[in-house]
């Protein structure tokens, strides 16, 4: 068997193991066509989605990094599919498109769009990036941190390519907390 190249991080809230998110979550990854390593990192401080997904990067050694939050799920092809874009287009950084379970797309003007780092657009972090890329630039605990790490990764020179394909679903609900500590289910 091959060694895993990509290592997916999962930031999470205690409250997502009580209710069978985090397991739906890396039961995805288990599924994947590709091996991928897992790292869990647990929001034990109420320190919020980019310091807990930091923590995670920082344990990376692979040559790729995937993100996924705790509450969404990937297709068993999403892996596959974003590190054969990124080899085939020289890219550093990969996004896909979603699915959306419980709500609605809020930028379905950006699919399909090819990328423009002159233009950014919110993306979601559920990437595919090199590890080192990632590491140098890190996340920053602001308000639109999914948007500020893309800026961030765009000013350090990196090739971003959209990849115009669904391969995940984004869970919306009730308890969603957007990466904020104070609201949804990162407050149990």
């Amino acid at each position: 068997m091959t060694a895993p190249v990509v290592t997916v991080v999962v930031p999470y809230h205690p409250a997502r193991v009580k209710n069978g998110m985090l397991a739906r979550a890396v039961d995805s990854v288990a599924r994947q066509t590709i091996p991928a390593h897992l790292i869990t990192v647990e929001d034990i401080r109420r320190e919020g989605a980019a310091a807990t997904r930091q923590r995670g990067l920082d344990q990376v050694t692979t040559e790729w990094t995937a993100f996924l939050d705790s509450d969404d799920e990937l297709d068993p092809t999403h892996l596959a599919q974003l590190l054969a874009c990124a080899e085939q287009t020289g890219a550093d950084y990969v996004y896909p498109w979603f699915r959306v379970k419980g709500g609605r797309d809020p930028f379905p003007m950006f699919f399909g769009k090819p990328w423009d780092n002159a233009h950014p657009h919110s993306t979601t972090i559920t990437i595919l990036v090199r590890t080192e890329l990632a590491q140098q630039v890190g996340f920053r605990n602001v308000a639109g941190e999914d948007f500020t790490f893309t800026k961030d990764c765009i000013i350090a020179g990196a090739k971003i390519v959209h990849l115009p394909v669904r391969s995940w679903t984004w869970v919306h609900h009730g308890r969603n907390s957007s990466g904020r500590p104070d609201r949804g289910d990162a407050r149990h």
